[in-house]
């Protein structure tokens, strides 16, 4: 007998026989293995394999990110940040992976963060946006994040708000953007550049032709800061946003942006709220906007303007055709010469979409003429109209107005004493009125009556999506009147009923609805 045929015998001899291979071609790699039960074991193992490879790869890249993490949380970004890139050259990553690689929110970051962090940016990692958001810089940490600036390619978004940056932070900045090719976004406010920072920023300006957006809000710049950021976008081409709010500029600093507006053709959204620019400054701005063609938003609030200044910009919308948003709230703009103007105005422009001239005792005469001009206007989709002593005769003017107007989608009349009859005067409107989504009316002494007749306009209305009726002292009867309502309303998704004396919690069978 054989000793290969010899199970229990041992084997002596290490030399085995030779194969018998019936068929001297070999098989090619892709050709099929023509048994239907090897088929079946190859693809079952081959999945198994597949299975196992995935499983393993899944295991390698949750590592890696728990890895990733552990170092971020220790402030080891340089570390943190060369696992984020492994991770996305792994095929398995995923958006979140794409956005904690690219996306870093360091807010409150102490200043023992810094020298990683520029290392990071140093190296020209994944990083594209960065928010250090009351991270305490100091001078140091400041200069070191503008040198690291300079080196870097990536970095598009860049907050460094309320980090107590100084003029000559500032000026490291400066020297960092005349450098840098992809920042696009910087966000500066709520520091300490004063005039000194803020005309060097203004000298890096003239050569940069990456950045579109600037917010300098609250630094100090005054009258000279203001004057040398004017001169700069009379250069700059690529600045579309610019927020100088808040900056002591004065009427001097005013008549500056103005005349750079004249020769600007690239800026589209520009704040000068809180500024002290007074009628000077105000008719400057108006005479601006009658050549300039590109200005789209434009924020005048809380300025002195005064019924001079005013009208004078109430005249230039009559001839402006590409501004779509004014805000030109606590400007004293008064009723006869303000809101008359205003509402001519508002006759003849077509293009403006939103309008803000809350806290400007306009007054009745102000309000119905305003009026008048929404029966007529057919642009406007947001009015804004809070504390401005209107009055329940204005509040039937707007009533009449809102029942032929088409275009408008917001109203905000708050704080105003519309009282009951002006509430009744608006509910009838709601029932006829199938374009406005969001109506204000907090604060307007409506009481029970008020309240009972919008509830009613509920039952009837389909459009308005938001209603406030906060502080109108409206009682449980109005209360249960909404109750009725909100079992048959399908379209409101918020009301606010705050502080109306109604002693039970209003509910409603709607589930998309939110009501505070």
């Amino acid at each position: 007998m054989s000793k290969l045929a010899a199970p229990n015998r041992a084997v002596n001899s290490i030399i085995l026989p030779p194969r018998i291979i019936s068929n001297n071609v070999l098989p090619s790699r892709n050709s099929a293995v023509l048994s239907g039960n090897n088929t079946s074991s190859t693809s079952s193992e081959t999945n198994t394999i597949d299975l196992n490879l995935s499983a393993q790869s899944k295991n390698i890249i949750n590592n890696m990110r728990y890895e990733a993490s552990k170092y971020f949380n220790r402030r080891e970004y340089l570390k943190a940040a060369e696992l984020f890139g492994k991770i996305l050259d792994n095929s398995q990553h995923n958006s979140t992976d794409q956005k904690n690689a690219s996306e870093w929110d360091l807010s409150y970051m102490p200043f023992d963060g810094i020298n990683e962090l520029t290392k990071v940016l140093c190296k020209n990692s994944t990083l594209t946006s960065l928010i250090l958001y009351r991270s305490n810089l100091g001078a140091e940490g400041g200069k070191l994040l503008a040198d690291a600036l300079c080196k870097n390619t990536m970095l598009i978004y860049l907050n460094l708000n309320s980090t107590k940056i100084t003029s000559e932070v500032g000026k490291s900045l400066a020297d960092a953007l005349y450098k840098n090719t992809t920042l696009t976004y910087l966000y500066l406010r709520y520091n300490d550049l004063g005039s000194e920072g803020g005309k060097a920023l203004a000298d890096a300006l003239c050569k940069n032709s990456t950045l579109k957006d600037l917010d300098l809000k609250a630094n100090e710049l005054g009258s000279e800061g203001g004057k040398a950021i004017a001169d700069a976008f009379c250069k700059n081409s690529t600045l579309t946003s610019l927020n100088l709010s808040c900056n002591k500029l004065g009427s001097e600093g005013g008549k500056a942006i103005a005349d750079a507006l004249c020769k600007n053709s690239t800026l589209k959204d520009l704040d000068l709220s809180s500024n002290n620019l007074v009628p000077e400054g105000g008719k400057a701005l108006a005479n601006a906007l009658c050549k300039n063609s590109t200005l789209k938003d434009l924020d005048l609030s809380s300025n002195n303007l005064g019924s001079e200044g005013g009208k004078a910009l109430t005249d230039a919308l009559c001839k402006n055709s590409t501004l779509t948003s004014l805000n030109l709230m606590w400007n004293g703009l008064g009723s006869e010469e303000g809101g008359k103007a205003l509402a001519d105005a508002l006759c003849k422009n077509t293009a403006l979409t939103l309008l803000n001239l809350s806290s400007n005792k306009l007054g009745s005469e102000g309000g119905k003429a305003l009026a008048d001009a929404l029966c007529k206007n057919s642009t406007l989709t947001s009015l804004k109209l809070y504390n401005n002593q209107l009055g329940s005769g204005c509040g039937k003017a707007l009533a009449d107005a809102i029942c032929k107007n088409t275009a408008l989608t917001l109203l905000n009349l708050s704080s105003n004493k519309l009282k009951p009859e002006g509430g009744k005067a608006l509910a009838d409107a709601l029932c006829k009125n199938n374009t406005l989504k969001d109506l204000n009316l907090k604060e307007c002494v409506l009481e029970s009556e008020g309240g009972i007749a919008l509830a009613n306009a509920l039952c009837k209305n389909i459009t308005l999506t938001s209603l406030d009726i906060a502080k109108n002292n409206l009682k449980s009867e109005a209360g249960k009147a909404l109750v009725d309502a909100l079992c048959k309303n399908t379209t409101l998704t918020r009301l606010t009923v705050q502080d109306n004396f109604i002693d039970f919690e209003l509910k409603s069978n709607n589930q998309n609805i939110k009501i505070l």
